[in-house]
């Protein structure tokens, strides 16, 4: 990508309005995004499942989209704590829409981390010269959690690896220009050298999506299935070394899962605010239900439970951006966030009473969405390993 591209031009352009260090602003713009283009879109999307291409077109003119690929290949290189500012804004109008957006971080993440300078100017630099999706390939149908467990493999052939095997639960698996795939390259090893990591585009012949899934929530994101049959990847697309592919998996949760966190956030700010407006507008008794303890209080545990997600989302990306380990917290932010949002999305329909069982209501939908939050990018169940392990070897 030449350095002097019209869209590189762009998003200097658009650094320079945000006020790159003006946080402020950017939570500001993505904001006001999530207000005016994804709230009144959000209903439709997730009645038909419709691939919101327009809005996702129209977050990336804006430099909402990959805001974390540095500015050496036409991105905005937003850190972390910056990143989350704008994940929380886009979820707070429609969770499944930021999903998508921010699958292509996931996918970016490790390229970010392990690729070199060819990689990143072939790979995300064509993410900023136009609206391209990218997708993250590490789960399977026999393998969530247990990633240790993933069958896909990559033989090498030459200069060519060759790749077999299934993804599943793949968001933007069916709209992705290319993947970041994990694929079992020595059987004999241990987790963590039995992985090695490539970019594979997603044109690339062999591999074929399967049918989008229908699911409970987050329906405007694009979930499925990706087989790969012979899939020929050559060996300049190896991110890293051999071997090292579940190391970089890994380490680029430290950057995504305070997103995710963020997200969740975002939801429950959303489920939050609604309840605090009908509570407000309902009258029993003669009196707003707000007026009742009961409702109060549980607008106050809303409240509670809301800050504290948000700032520990908010340390866990700040190390991260200074370079700093911040597992222990990605993984507190993740479990507390995603927790917190069910919690609010439940209560707040609790607090619609039957009204907020009906899909002419918004908080029966944020109910749905917000379940996934404690089950990918790592369960709840998943953090609280990591953040237990992490106890017991601070107190040795």
């Amino acid at each position: 990508m030449s350095l002097q591209s019209p869209r590189k031009r762009e998003m200097l352009q658009i650094a320079e309005k945000l006020a790159i260090n003006d946080q402020l602003n950017i939570q500001d713009a993505a904001r006001q995004f999530a207000r005016d283009v994804i709230i009144p879109a959000a209903p439709h999307h997730d009645k038909t499942g419709e691939y919101p291409v327009d809005i996702i077109k129209q977050a990336w003119e804006l430099g909402l989209v990959n805001t974390h690929i540095p500015t050496a290949y036409g991105g905005l290189g937003l850190g972390v704590f910056d990143s989350a500012l704008v994940s929380e804004q886009l979820a707070y109008g429609c969770s499944g829409i930021q999903t998508a957006i921010e699958a292509n971080g996931l996918a970016e993440a490790p390229v970010v981390l392990a690729a070199n300078d060819a990689q990143k100017k072939k790979y995300l630099g064509r993410m900023t010269e136009e609206p391209l999706m990218a997708g993250y390939c590490v789960t399977e149908p026999g393998a969530g959690s247990d990633v240790a467990g993933a069958k896909t493999h990559a033989v090498k052939k030459g200069d060519k690896w060759v790749v077999n095997g299934q993804k599943m639960w793949i968001t933007n698996g069916g709209k992705a220009n290319w993947y970041f795939l994990l694929a079992k390259t020595d059987t004999k090893a241990s987790a963590g050298k039995a992985f090695t990591g490539f970019i594979v585009d997603a044109n690339s012949p062999g591999i074929s999506a399967g049918r989008k899934e229908w699911n409970m929530g987050q329906r405007a994101s694009d979930t499925r299935g990706i087989t790969f049959e012979d899939v020929e990847v050559p060996d300049e697309n190896r991110l890293g070394e051999v071997g090292q592919g579940f190391k970089i998996a890994m380490g680029a949760f430290d950057i995504t899962r305070p997103l995710v966190a963020s997200a969740a956030v975002g939801l429950a700010q959303r489920a939050m605010d609604e309840a605090t407006a009908y509570s407000l507008q309902r009258k029993t008794m003669g009196k707003p239900i707000i007026e009742h303890q009961a409702v109060a209080f549980m607008l106050a545990d809303m409240a509670i439970q809301i800050e504290s997600s948000r700032m520990m989302v908010w340390r866990a990306g700040w190390l991260r951006d200074q370079n700093k380990r911040n597992t222990y917290y990605a993984s507190i932010a993740k479990a507390l966030a995603s927790e917190t949002a069910n919690k609010c999305a439940s209560d707040a329909v609790q607090i619609f009473g039957g009204n907020g069982y009906n899909s002419e209501y918004p908080v029966e939908k944020l109910m749905r969405d917000a379940k996934i939050f404690t089950i990918y990018e790592g369960t709840s169940q998943i953090q609280r390993l990591i953040i237990s392990r992490t106890i017991a070897d601070m107190a040795k």
